[in-house]
């Protein structure tokens, strides 16, 4: 996963019971697609003293091992629920099921059915995870929704692309980690990346290309997690994002305090939109951009903040606690967990954090990396590298192709703010990988 280069602060919340042995364990937590952060949240579930069932979709994009436990057993979804849950059940081994928990965007479907076959906590099952039926359920309650429009033809989208104003963001109705999406300057690119994108997307559950209007102004992420309708902020971020090499990228994500005058706003916006979209449980994590005339959604994704949990150490020096761990708390036996969340997530810590995603600006094959020099700056705490010695390179188009992840905190604004220069004059240089000739 990484190496933490040093702690932001002693005080990190600690919750639920002492790690147990899988055999010992007396419930089943079952987790679908349990990659990127949901290895660590299979990994609390262990630790609290739950066996972790992983389970694969057809749809899984990457596969991670179990780290620092063993997965009671790792199953694929089977041609059918019916398939799916017998398998599962064989696989549980007689232990009681007590939860499912979505891992990755492509389980939420998944999630959700199983939750409702099973009888266990979940969300009624239909298709949040397309980005058109987020915003028409936006809009039918009366909130700022982002015009849009999707489709597999062309003319069936070219009105739209006709009346908007340029520029427009075009991507996939069903994605993550800014996968496919382009800022549109003219009509010509437009159709030229619509045209793309349905070629990439054939296979796919959802071949359909999503055209929005470009939203001006300043982007959050606000990360939830609910239980029986009831919503819990577990924290806010101030995301900078925008075009890099032909795509569309995030830069940082930093904390926010929920006490803003803007954290209260898309707090109060994302929680509206939760209930639009009828989301009662679970880990949410909501794009939201302030605009002129206010909070206005992007889109959400029903699992856990992702960037394979590089921002939980920044999450807990600045509030105690983190998403996966609510996450938990609110799928996990008994109410009470829950209940002690707080609304929203104090802030406590004395020192300022940011994530920061590391841009590739040169393609290559890689000799050999340099991300050591990451770990050699101050105010760095851990650092997940996402590409390796004899791979290729290209250039960073969205959030699944950046060279590594990192988590800065520091006490002192001018000591982060200088690290943060200096890193991004290195990434700018192409100092952090070493192509081969």
């Amino acid at each position: 996963f990484g190496s933490e280069h040093r702690s932001p602060t002693e005080s990190s919340r600690r919750v639920g019971t002492s790690a147990m042995t899988v055999l010992d364990a007396p419930l089943v937590a079952v987790v679908v697609d349990p990659s990127s952060t949901a290895t660590l949240l299979a990994r609390e579930l262990h630790r609290r003293g739950y066996a972790v069932l992983a389970i694969w979709t057809r749809h899984s994009m990457w596969r991670e091992p179990a780290k620092g436990f063993e997965f009671l057993a790792e199953v694929e979804e089977q041609a059918t629920v019916a398939e799916t849950l017998e398998v599962l059940l064989q696989s549980a081994a007689c232990l009681p099921l007590a939860a499912v928990f979505c891992g990755m965007d492509t389980g939420v479907m998944l999630t959700d059915v199983l939750a409702q076959h099973l009888q266990l906590r979940g969300n009624r099952p239909m298709a949040r995870g397309d980005k058109q039926v987020q915003q028409d359920a936006v809009k039918v309650a009366n909130l700022r929704s982002t015009r849009s429009v999707k489709g597999t033809d062309w003319n069936s989208v070219k009105t739209f692309v006709e009346t908007e104003s340029f520029p427009i963001i075009i991507k996939p109705a069903e994605s993550a980690g800014s996968y496919g999406v382009k800022l549109c300057h003219n009509a010509f690119e437009a159709e030229a990346h619509f045209h793309q994108l349905s070629w990439q997307l054939q296979g796919r559950r959802n071949r359909e290309v999503l055209l929005q209007e470009y939203l001006r102004g300043r982007q959050y992420v606000v990360d939830h997690v609910s239980r029986d309708g009831v919503h819990k902020t577990t924290m806010v971020w101030d995301c900078d994002r925008g075009p890099a090499n032909c795509g569309y990228v995030c830069f940082q994500q930093r904390c926010v305090p929920a006490d803003t005058v803007a954290a209260r706003q898309v707090i109060t916006y994302t929680r509206a939109c939760l209930d639009a979209l009828s989301i009662t449980e679970g880990a949410t994590h909501a794009e939201v951009m302030m605009t002129e005339t206010g909070p206005c959604l992007v889109e959400i994704n029903l699992r856990c903040h992702g960037a394979g949990g590089v921002w939980m150490p920044l999450a807990r020096a600045f509030a105690g606690y983190t998403q996966v761990d609510a996450y938990v708390d609110a799928l996990g036996h008994g109410a009470a967990p829950f209940e002690r969340l707080p609304d929203v997530p104090p802030s406590r810590s004395e020192g300022s954090g940011l994530l920061l995603p590391i841009i590739a600006y040169h393609d290559g094959h890689i000799e050999s990396t340099r991300f050591e020099q990451l770990r050699e700056f101050q105010s760095v705490i851990l650092v997940k590298e996402c590409v390796h010695p004899g791979t290729r390179v290209e250039k960073t188009r969205d959030d699944l192709g950046v060279l590594a992840f990192c988590a800065l905190w520091h006490r002192d604004p001018a000591v982060l703010a200088r690290d943060v220069e200096a890193i991004r004059d290195m990434e700018k240089r192409g100092s952090f990988f070493c192509p081969t000739e």
